[in-house]
């Protein structure tokens, strides 16, 4: 099973998911809506954000209606390099900005996502932006990640805690980052510049996870079960691991904690391999 989809952490992550919410609309109603989240979005604009992926997310079910009336075909030609692009639009044209108002869809929509998605098959297949699939359970690890990381961002603008347990985090690796580099990425990479001459591989293990191995290979990416050569093994905290992958902790501060630790044979090679690998930050 190379995507460790199990009873245990579909159940799991659904349950973050509707906590995660339910915190996230909690803190949304209680900050400044004008305060700056990050560097282009105030707190308004971070709520709006995640309010259209979950209903985004929602849609892919038949539990909402698309957040705009082109989403298919935004998402279709959407890649990495362009999530930002889509970001954009999808804001541009999403004009509800009120705290309340959106802390009250958010509930809605991930209420409705929660329900849609009760009897399916957590390892079935759906479209993804660039042509990519992303198994069921993936679509709804990547929200619960939206979620804690947008979260971490309204909660520093606000001054308040956030806290996400490494266990909650762990979903985004497990079956969002592998499920998707295993189901098929399609152009999502698209825009890297060249692949490596060699072979990269790296295995990553934590608590929290199944250790994997993804491997950078004849121009293409792929996942592999643990023990065979890597280049590179990569020790991580769930939690550490995501912010590092979206900008918000850098390598060399994640590194300096403890919190992802590289060893292996050749770890210079790991820069290469997140050149490749990489996430919108």
């Amino acid at each position: 099973m190379i995507v460790a989809i199990t009873d245990g952490n579909w159940r799991a992550t659904r349950a973050a998911l509707a906590a995660t919410g339910d915190r996230f609309a909690g803190l949304i109603r209680a900050a400044d809506p004008a305060a700056p989240a990050t560097r282009h979005w105030s707190v308004a604009d971070t709520a709006a954000h995640v309010a259209t992926l979950a209903q985004a997310c929602a849609s892919m079910f038949g539990a909402a209606e698309p957040p705009v009336h082109d989403l298919d075909a935004l998402v279709r030609r959407t890649v990495i390099d362009t999530v930002a692009d889509f970001n954009r639009t999808v804001l541009c044209r999403f004009a509800e900005r009120d705290p309340g108002v959106l802390a009250g869809r958010i509930r809605a929509d991930l209420g409705g996502l929660l329900a849609a998605t009760e009897d399916a098959d957590p390892a079935a297949a759906i479209p993804w932006l660039g042509d990519s699939r992303v198994p069921v359970a993936g679509i709804l690890a990547h929200l619960l990640n939206e979620l804690q990381i947008h979260g971490r961002d309204v909660a520093r603008a606000a001054g308040a805690r956030w806290r996400v347990p490494p266990r909650e985090a762990a979903p985004f690796f497990e079956l969002f980052l592998v499920g998707v580099t295993h189901y098929g990425y399609g152009r999502l990479l698209d825009g890297h510049g060249p692949w490596p001459r060699r072979r990269v591989a790296v295995e990553f293990s934590s608590p929290y996870t199944a250790t994997r191995t993804l491997a950078i290979d004849g121009g293409r990416v792929v996942v592999e079960p643990p023990g065979g050569p890597a280049d590179v093994r990569l020790s991580f905290d769930p939690v550490t691991l995501n912010l590092m992958l979206f900008g918000r902790v850098g390598r060399a501060r994640a590194a300096l904690g403890g919190k992802v630790v590289v060893r292996g044979r050749r770890p210079w090679l790991l820069p290469a391999f997140l050149r490749i690998m990489r996430l919108p930050s």
